[in-house]
């Protein structure tokens, strides 16, 4: 049945997402805020049929922690679940993706729409220059900037490695830096078929405040998010035993 039902959530969310980029073109006729809305819809429509055919759930916890504003979002990154599903967490994300994602035809169309930040990784100093100039432009419209620090989905033991992104910006922006801890990559694993029934935990802790030196800022980045990641896989972890347990014994 594990595999049944990946392949059917599989299929359902890449014909959800056809669906929305092609039959929703007319969304790019509205404001940009119009087409965030539209898109935080997908994802929880996404999350809907994550949850009905997969079995997979959502819990997040600390959203009170948030300030109101502009702020920018330090998130942990286990799987390509994390690149939707925080985004109706906030009022207007403007997440950073790679920048070839907005060259796709369609899906770069709804990206520049959505006034997502595209990172050239292979340029070196000016893509810090770009990224902080694009990240600038989105705080001064009140926007909640969305990065993950590591650049790449990592799996869930895997060493901390952060990119000098997130401190780029933070150094920049003089706005309060929101961590996230999440356990995502227990249930959507990446460069994997299989989607594991359980429930992904989502934790937002406590922000960082501006003003930090970067080799300050990035130590207490990395003291609130990893213990908090650490704790969250090790609970996921005792779920799937007992869920794996109970389901023997049926």
């Amino acid at each position: 049945m594990l595999y049944l039902r990946s392949l059917v959530f599989n299929v359902v969310f890449y014909l959800n997402l056809a669906v929305f980029l092609l039959g929703g073109l007319w969304v790019m006729l509205g404001t940009r805020r119009f087409a965030i809305r539209a898109l935080q819809l997908w994802a929880r429509v996404s999350g809907w049929w994550l949850r009905i055919i997969a079995g997979i759930d959502c819990e997040v916890v600390g959203l009170d922690r948030v300030p109101p504003g502009p702020v920018l979002v330090a998130a942990k990154h286990q799987s390509a679940w994390d690149t939707f599903a925080l985004l109706p967490l906030f009022d207007d994300p403007a997440m950073v993706l790679k920048r070839e994602l907005m060259w796709i035809p369609v899906y770069g169309w709804f990206a520049r729409k959505f006034g997502m930040i595209g990172v050239d990784r292979n340029a070196g100093p000016r893509a810090l220059r770009r990224l902080v100039a694009d990240a600038r432009a989105c705080v001064a419209e009140g926007r909640q900037i969305v990065i993950f620090p590591e650049g790449t989905r990592r799996p869930p033991d895997a060493p901390p490695d952060y990119k000098p992104g997130v401190a780029a910006l933070y150094a920049a922006l003089g706005v309060p830096c929101v961590p996230i801890a999440l356990n995502s990559g227990l249930y959507w694993p990446r460069r994997r078929f299989l989607r594991h029934p359980g429930t992904i935990r989502v934790e937002v802790l406590e922000p960082i405040p501006p003003g930090l030196d970067r080799k300050r800022f990035v130590a207490e980045l990395i003291d609130r998010i990893e213990p908090a990641t650490a704790r969250l896989v090790a609970r996921g972890r005792a779920e799937q035993a007992r869920f794996g347990s109970a389901r023997q014994q049926d």
